[in-house]
């Protein structure tokens, strides 16, 4: 029998948490929450027993469950989602609607109508819902958003960004639509779908367009693959011109490329990876032929998007931000839709 505790009674403990999924993003998760000292790790589910046996190591007191459904009855508090996307929607929805708040894998579902549901959950449920979109937490980028905000960039009119992956990834769901919702543009896409509309508090989006290619050659979604390389465009209703471009096993002769270059009337703030690496990045701004580097050096941002859920399941009750994640979610499938790609998670839906 699941319940949810009011959270004056949370704050009078650790908050018992519920890890689905200890891969090494559900490892990393767990390093960072646990390591508040706010939250101790309650249960752990996964099939793999040397990842198992990885999170016991962090974690020596955290019972190991078998199903999702035995977790949720050990009476946790709230539970970390790391699993294949496919399972995402259906895995939250259960949480929430057992009582326990969800801290959720990107993406939350593998259409809009799946991350909808989700969030209506939420919403039922009066809980807290959390989505790792970590890239908005880094330093470069918060820094970024503030001169966009103090008004030192101006009036930006156009954002440009990138995510090319010089690898791919190595689980064959991955590259089932039906399991992954989508390619590069799912995978990394995201990520600047919410850079972009997040940098600008999220305004609608007047209009999409995108082209996908596999291994290559043009690809229209028209069997159960994925693209490897995404190009989109938008344009939000104030007429902000957004462009990306994602990808993996791209030939750029690094790790990855990651940017997002906001270009305003005075100047330009650009958000950029360092040599290649996942992990170090710089905010610049740029004025006229001048760059200066206001952030650099080491920032260990990775667990914060889940240290920002785990305040807010501190503090209780439904949290509105988590409509951001299905306007990123409609975002995405307006790309999609431009290529006339169906919706993965339609009923309907037939491969050849």
């Amino acid at each position: 029998m699941t319940f949810a505790l009011k959270p004056a009674v949370i704050a009078a403990r650790p908050l018992r948490l519920g890890f689905l999924g200890v891969g090494w993003i559900g490892l990393a998760r767990m390093k960072a929450l646990l390591g508040t000292g706010l939250a101790e790790a309650a249960a752990i589910v996964d099939t793999n027993t040397e990842m198992v046996a990885q999170a016991q190591a962090l974690a020596s007191g955290a019972e190991v469950f078998d199903s999702l459904d035995a977790l949720l009855d050990r009476g946790v508090d709230a539970v970390v989602i790391a699993t294949p996307s496919a399972l995402h929607a259906e895995q939250s929805i259960r949480a929430l609607d057992a009582g326990v708040a969800v801290f959720c894998q990107k993406p939350l579902g593998r259409s809009a109508a799946e991350v909808a549901a989700v969030v209506e959950a939420a919403r039922r449920n009066d809980l807290p819902l959390g989505l790792d979109l970590s890239y908005r937490h880094t330093a470069a980028m918060r820094h970024i958003r503030g001169l966009m905000t103090d008004g030192a960039l101006g009036k930006v009119h156009t954002i440009d960004l990138v995510f090319h992956n010089g690898y791919g990834p190595d689980k064959p769901w991955f590259h089932d639509r039906r399991l992954s919702g989508g390619g590069c543009l799912m995978d990394l896409g995201i990520h600047l779908v919410d850079l972009a509309l997040w940098s600008q508090d999220f305004p609608a989006v007047a209009s999409a367009a995108g082209h996908f290619k596999r291994a290559g050659e043009p690809w229209d979604g028209s069997d159960a693959s994925v693209e490897d390389l995404a190009v989109g465009t938008m344009v939000t209703q104030d007429g902000t011109l957004i462009r990306l471009a994602c990808s993996w096993n791209l030939n750029v002769g690094r790790d990855a490329e990651i940017s997002a270059t906001l270009h305003g009337t005075r100047a330009a703030g650009r958000f950029a990876n360092v040599g290649g690496s996942f992990y170090d990045f710089t905010a610049e701004v740029l004025t006229g032929t001048t760059a200066t580097t206001p952030v650099s050096g080491p920032d260990d941002w990775g667990g914060r998007a889940a240290l920002h859920w785990l305040g807010k399941v501190q503090a209780g009750g439904f949290d509105a931000d988590c409509l951001q994640f299905t306007a990123v979610a409609d975002a995405l499938d307006r790309i999609y839709a431009s290529g006339s790609l169906p919706d993965p998670a339609s009923p309907d839906r037939v491969f050849a």
